[in-house]
């Protein structure tokens, strides 16, 4: 057997025996009578978890397992018919999405990451997860690590310290959006009875060229038009290719956890003829509410349940780009699913969508109330950025904040920049140091005029953030009014078009952390800042050794291959 087959054969063993393992340890949680403990059920007793609970703040106390998940991935070069038009497309471990990262609350999880690609290097982030005191395994190529070149492999180590579910994805250029990506579910309690858990639903737009392909249209400042969208990586286009389908039990109450991971579309989720429950927003459970359509931003994830409360039939599920920010789209009202509640049927939904509007904006933040309630503080401080942007003399669009394009070093990461006594960051870093301990911080970004009336998914790496305003068409003013008392938590916020976001956190994670929009391309095109949380701790949390050689290898690399960096960085 090749190394190449011998790898992947033993990684997806590895993996799906890691899978059935946490699957029995869930279906296997009920109410102890003998200790007392409320153990989690997730019909009976969902806001239990043992001596933890749905109410247990998990900023600061998570459960002991003594559990360690560990799981071996490739990285490689493929070619897929996903929706019946063949491409080169990029893999984790042969497939797209990749593996599903199974835990539990309170797990260790080390993931070995190998890089057989022919030509690129690559990096992975667990996406939304705080790596509390853990940043060296962010995985953020020229920010926390270099790129591991072709033929190297690395190891991420974290800890579970959230719950609910999110993904990881490549954070190499745009390389996620080639293939390079897959889901993490990391069991816990949550707020609302359910029956099923149908697992992990991918929301993703679909180009039938690769992002590399593509790039130098979308930096002169021309976005992509997509070929489609698809459903847990699948969707028709022509007359090739196949819907998504899951089965409803007729009665039952069925779990899906929403990801949005695509490049440069803004998805309206439905499910004809039912009614979505919302449980939790990116991994902060909330107190459930009810609606018709769910506004699903890039990056975003929502943790819905729905009752198959039709008797029969079939229904479509669809994801429809909210055309108010998105890119075009040639499948824009057939990027659709099938919803069955007799697997027997083959027939074709009469089902009619929910009415909605395309605005591009978050679900209101009146709905998104934290289950476990915690109030801003006033800000140590605070700082306003201004979006905008800046053509160069060769024609390449870029994003800028406060007139600065992010431009990271992939060759010198800002991580090991910080670990110099007296570290000067570049301007070209666009760094904010942040080093007073347990402080408040705001964050105002501005969405003028000068930045092109868009809207853009705001993610930060290391925290979950308090929205404390956020408004379209409007201007952020000293009176403007901000929400303190238990305001949304999340790590992906929509900026809205022609308007302002402010986001608050706490200085409580040492690191270096990226701040930027999740839309692909203007990521590649300098949107985003660095935050050096606490520069003084971080060298006691950082393998140097690991870090060095991680970084040897690829300049070494880059140096046979004579590669420039062309966007930037991340």
């Amino acid at each position: 057997m090749r190394p190449a087959l011998l790898w992947t054969a033993f990684s997806t063993l590895v993996a799906s025996s890691l899978v059935s393992a946490s699957s029995i340890h869930r279906r296997h949680c009920h109410h102890n009578k003998n200790t007392g403990k409320c153990n989690f059920h997730h019909s009976k007793s969902p806001k239990c978890w043992g001596d933890h609970s749905l109410s247990t703040n998990w900023y600061d106390e998570i459960p002991n397992t003594g559990v360690t998940r560990e799981y071996w991935f490739q990285v490689q070069n493929g070619t897929a018919a996903i929706d019946g038009v063949e491409r080169i497309v990029l893999t984790v471990n042969g497939s797209v999405p990749g593996p599903t990262i199974i835990a539990d609350w309170g797990d260790n999880v080390i993931v070995h990451v190998h890089n057989a690609l022919e030509n690129n290097g690559t990096s992975i982030h667990w996406h939304g997860l705080r790596q509390n005191y853990t940043t060296q395994h962010d995985g953020v190529a020229s920010v926390t690590q270099c790129p591991v070149a072709p033929g190297e492999s690395i190891t991420y180590r974290f800890r579970a310290e959230q719950y609910g579910h999110t993904w990881y994805h490549s954070h190499f250029a745009t390389q996620a959006w080639n293939g390079v990506f897959g889901g993490i579910v990391i069991n816990g309690p949550c707020s609302a009875p359910y029956d099923e858990d149908k697992g992990i639903l991918f929301l993703n737009d679909w180009f039938h060229n690769t992002t590399d392909a593509l790039w130098h249209t979308a930096a002169a400042g021309y976005p992509p038009v997509a070929q489609n969208g698809l459903i847990n990586g699948t969707n028709v286009y022509g007359s090739g290719g196949k819907r998504f389908e899951t089965a409803f039990a007729a009665g039952k109450r069925h779990r899906m956890r929403l990801v949005n991971g695509a490049i440069d579309t803004h998805y309206k989720f439905m499910i004809d003829n039912h009614k979505i429950k919302v449980i939790a927003a990116d991994l902060v459970p909330i107190q459930p509410y009810t609606t018709d359509v769910l506004s699903v931003g890039i990056g975003q994830r929502y943790d819905i349940i729905v009752e198959a409360d039709q008797g029969s039939g079939d229904f479509w599920l669809r994801a429809y780009p909210d055309m108010a920010c998105s890119a075009e789209n040639e499948m824009v009202s057939d990027i659709r699913g099938i919803v069955r509640y007799d697997t027997s049927s083959s027939a074709i939904p009469t089902s009619a969508a929910h009415s909605y509007t395309e605005d591009c904006l978050d679900e209101p933040m009146s709905n998104l109330v934290p289950y476990v309630a915690l109030d801003a503080e006033s800000p140590a401080r605070e700082k306003s950025f201004d979006l905008g942007y800046t053509v160069t003399t060769d024609g390449m669009f870029k994003w800028t904040l406060d007139g600065t394009d992010l431009m990271a070093d992939w060759g010198v990461p800002t991580l090991r920049q910080s670990l110099i006594d007296l570290s000067v960051f570049k301007t070209s870093s666009n760094v904010v140091e942040l080093n007073q301990k347990e402080a408040w911080v705001y964050f105002v970004i501005e969405n003028g005029l000068a930045a092109l009336g868009l809207s853009h998914p705001i993610h930060l790496h290391g925290h979950d953030f308090f929205v404390l305003a956020q408004e379209a068409n409007a201007n952020y003013t000293s009176s403007t009014p901000l929400q303190l008392k238990n305001p949304p938590r999340r790590d992906v916020a929509m900026l809205p078009a022609n308007g302002y976001l402010v986001i608050g956190f706490i200085t409580d994670n040492p690191g270096v952390w990226l701040m930027h929009c999740h839309i692909g391309w203007h990521a590649s095109q300098g949107f985003g800042l660095q935050v050096v949380e606490r520069e003084a701790e971080i060298p006691p949390l950082c393998e140097i050794d690991s870090l060095d050689s991680t970084c040897a290898k690829w300049q070494r690399y880059v140096a046979a291959k004579a590669i420039l960096q062309d966007d930037s960085g991340i």
